[in-house]
């Protein structure tokens, strides 16, 4: 895989970083004032029960989820209020979800293409060519004229995740990028974001993939009810979680 060349260096800017971040859905508070900085080049990942508030967390991190309170950055320019640019914003952050979204009457190729030259205007030679660069770095350059009915589920994951490195973004997320795969498929796609980390992408991954956290994550943020109760490196959550929350979760989906 060919290393990136497009990312900025390390600095004391995160690259993405959400202030006193709250999600309310009427009289339901889903998010009760997240604080939470991704550096660049770090791969952070989420844990938590499931109803956490860890998807919405990240839903917001993009504008799919509309934030009810609370300040959101991109490279240090605030991407929240009802003057930004969603399109602009979109590009410069990637996201990759449980489903794969194809289309499913477009070859592999097209459906990288598609946002490339409907969203960047980009000509067909190059829209090509950046797929075609995309769709190599996933290991599925042979597939391009495939369509998603011919593909594995962990193929379609990886031609998604060809589909969002194709815009170059500062950052991507991902949303439980493998519960929909079966278990032989979870590898390969693990695979792919492990070399994304090598080549310096910055992630913010939501994932119950517990042994990948532990082996490939930068840092582990921990969620209970809305918020995040405990963060640190890998060994020290696995190892000494402080929180009661947190070892509860990381012995019931944790081999002993």
């Amino acid at each position: 895989m060919a290393p990136i060349t497009t990312l900025a260096q390390p600095s004391a800017i995160p690259t993405l970083e959400v202030r006193r971040l709250h999600k309310s859905y009427g009289a339901l508070e889903v998010l009760h004032g997240i604080d939470l900085a991704v550096a660049t080049r770090e791969m952070v990942f989420v844990l938590g029960r499931s109803g956490s508030g860890k998807s919405t967390m990240l839903r917001c991190c993009n504008r799919l989820e509309e934030p009810s309170s609370g300040d959101i950055f991109l490279e240090g320019q605030p991407i929240t209020g009802k003057r930004v640019d969603l399109d602009g914003l979109r590009r410069r952050i990637g996201m990759v979800f449980q489903s794969f979204n194809l289309y499913p009457h477009l070859d592999t190729r097209r459906n990288v293409t598609l946002a490339l030259r409907m969203v960047l205007k980009l000509g067909r030679d190059e829209a090509d060519a950046r797929a075609m660069a995309a769709l190599e770095r996933v290991g599925l350059a042979g597939k391009a004229a495939s369509h998603p009915t011919e593909l594995s589920g962990g193929q379609q994951q990886r031609v998604a995740i060809a589909r969002a490195i194709a815009m170059e973004p500062a950052v991507m997320l991902f949303d439980e990028p493998t519960s929909a795969l079966d278990p032989e498929l979870v590898g390969d796609v693990l695979g792919v974001m492990r070399e994304l980390k090598a080549d310096g992408m910055t992630m913010l991954v939501v994932s119950h993939e517990m042994g990948f956290a532990r082996e490939a994550a930068d840092r582990i943020v921990f969620m209970a009810d809305g918020r995040i109760v405990e963060e640190g490196p890998p060994e020290q959550l696995f190892t000494a979680a402080r929180h009661e929350a947190t070892r509860t979760f990381l012995s019931r989906h944790t081999r002993q």
